[in-house]
């Protein structure tokens, strides 16, 4: 007598696993994480079509700042001229036109920004304590992080094909 492979009891089938809320999670993380640097490139050129376009309606808070840190550039035209690169910057990083070079730009203007706790230290430091920043030097130091997105971005940044 032979038993046919056919006579599997049920017990022993496969069962389709069922999706659980872990599983739910784990895709939705997933998915944010696929699209993590994209919302990295636009948050950052968010900042910066903000921040520039404060400084070319002559609204920023940073005006004196800026100017102060390059004080043989005529402030009445250096810092709306700042603030239209950082205005093409941000829309370009928002659309995604030349990211990789835009970002890499980026990176380098925010160098510039730390020109402030060497040429300015008495506005970024309280009693000249390099380790007591003042509200100025949160501002400035700050921009590590965005210094850091700007190199992931453009690092990673998917070319269109």
């Amino acid at each position: 007598m032979t038993e046919e492979l056919t006579d599997v009891p049920k017990t022993d089938r496969a069962r389709p696993a069922r999706p659980t809320v872990l599983d739910a999670a784990s895709r939705a993380v997933d998915g944010l994480l696929d699209r993590s640097v994209p919302l990295l490139r636009i948050a950052l050129g968010v900042v910066f079509l903000w921040f520039g376009a404060l400084k070319v309606a002559g609204a920023s808070p940073v005006r004196d700042l800026v100017a102060g840190t390059v004080p043989f550039l005529p402030a009445s035209w250096f810092v709306p001229a700042v603030g239209v690169v950082e205005v093409l910057a941000g829309t370009a990083l928002i659309l995604a036109v030349r990211v990789r070079l835009v970002a890499a730009l980026t990176a380098l203007h925010l160098l510039g920004t730390f020109l402030v706790l060497v040429v300015q230290p008495a506005s970024a430091f309280r009693d000249g304590n390099p380790l007591l920043l003042d509200v100025t030097g949160e501002f400035v130091v700050k921009n590590l992080v965005l210094l850091a997105a700007s190199l992931v971005v453009a690092r990673h940044h998917r070319r269109r094909r």
